[in-house]
């Protein structure tokens, strides 16, 4: 069921809440014409618990720290000395 509600009326809001929380839609009505339609939201989706040792089975990690060393492979591109001419300023030849 649909409930109208006029702003000029100026209906407490304890009373729409009501009304929506019964799974009503609420039309708010400005000069006859809908303004805005109040609904109830859906509950929200259940979160998969996380089970701790999901992955246990796998082995201990043969490394801990390899996620806080730097990667070998971008401290090389860091280092490359391939285009520093190109993004050197130029000097005049004489």
């Amino acid at each position: 069921m649909t409930v109208r509600v006029d702003i000029a009326e100026q209906a407490t809001v304890a009373e729409l809440v009501a009304h929506i929380d019964a799974g009503e839609d609420v039309l708010l009505t400005r000069d006859g014409e809908t303004v805005a339609i109040v609904t109830k939201v859906a509950a929200p989706a259940k979160r998969i618990e996380r089970i701790p040792g999901v992955w246990a089975h796998l082995g201990p990690m043969d490394d801990p720290d390899i996620f806080f060393r730097p990667d070998p492979e971008f401290a090389e591109l860091a280092e490359a000395h391939d285009e520093d001419d190109f993004y050197r300023p130029q000097t005049p030849e004489k």
